[in-house]
């Protein structure tokens, strides 16, 4: 990928023509897939990193568990190609919420090693005179959200050089679903970034198995799902949630 003037390009190896187009937008907002001279005149547009937070973590069977990682990655793409700035590659792991002895779950036991990750970012993009990180978390466990704030709080009260600002996104209070756990939200929401990774075959039928057991039991049919029932979408609300939320996040720069 390359950069020609303000305009975002894949430059064809063979022709050395600049191709544009969508398809090509995610790859050149990777701040890990940049040179030097690209990051310098994205950043020179707009000085904004995002750092998308997520975790692994079990999403029952039908999704991917990454999927608060890669939910904030696409999320912070979008609003990036919208309104500026390099997306940073997602930070998989996460600290708190129910699930830390769930099936292929990596949960961090606090938010220490996290917290020095997070430090050693923003000490790094000051030095290189970045004006805003925004730390997005798609894992909203009240330990991760207790965590990111506290962390841009203490930061910017010392720092007036680089700008940090921390959400979540549970916190889109205009998102036309309620957030949940593996539940209708975060389904709509994988399937709409990357609906290769959603499989609602793996779950029984939502007419031959109800759900009458504490989801937390293995035996739920949904085992760890919190939220609305995710059988009971179409998927119709799926593109407005994302774009919804994409709209919210390119707010948080201005």
């Amino acid at each position: 990928p390359s950069l020609v003037g303000s305009e975002m390009c894949i430059r064809d190896r063979t022709t050395g023509k600049a191709r544009l187009g969508k398809e090509f937008l995610h790859m050149t907002r990777q701040f890990e897939r940049l040179r030097p001279h690209q990051i310098r005149t994205a950043l020179a547009e707009k000085s904004t990193i995002w750092m998308p937070l997520g975790t692994i973590e079990w999403h029952c069977e039908h999704l991917p568990v990454g999927l608060d990682a890669l939910t904030a990655h696409g999320l912070c793409l979008r609003a990036a190609e919208q309104g500026g700035g390099l997306v940073m590659p997602p930070l998989f792991f996460g600290t708190g919420g129910g699930h830390s002895a769930y099936p292929w779950t990596i949960m961090m036991e606090n938010s220490a090693e996290i917290e020095a990750m997070l430090a050693r970012t923003a000490e790094r993009l000051c030095a290189m005179h970045v004006e805003r990180l925004i730390i997005f978390s798609g894992h909203f466990a009240d330990e991760q959200l207790v965590m990111i704030d506290r962390f841009a709080a203490d930061w910017n009260a010392k720092s007036d050089r680089l700008n940090i600002i921390a959400t979540a996104v549970n916190r889109c209070v205009a998102a036309n679903i309620e957030p949940d756990h593996a539940g209708a939200f975060e389904t709509n929401l994988m399937h709409a970034i990357a609906p290769e990774t959603v499989d609602m075959s793996q779950l029984p039928s939502l007419d031959k198995t109800l759900d009458p057991i504490d989801r937390h039991d293995k035996k739920s049919p949904i085992w760890g799902v919190i939220g609305t029932d995710p059988r009971t979408t179409d998927f119709s609300e799926a593109d407005s949630l994302v774009e919804t939320l994409t709209a919210w996040l390119v707010r948080h720069q201005l």
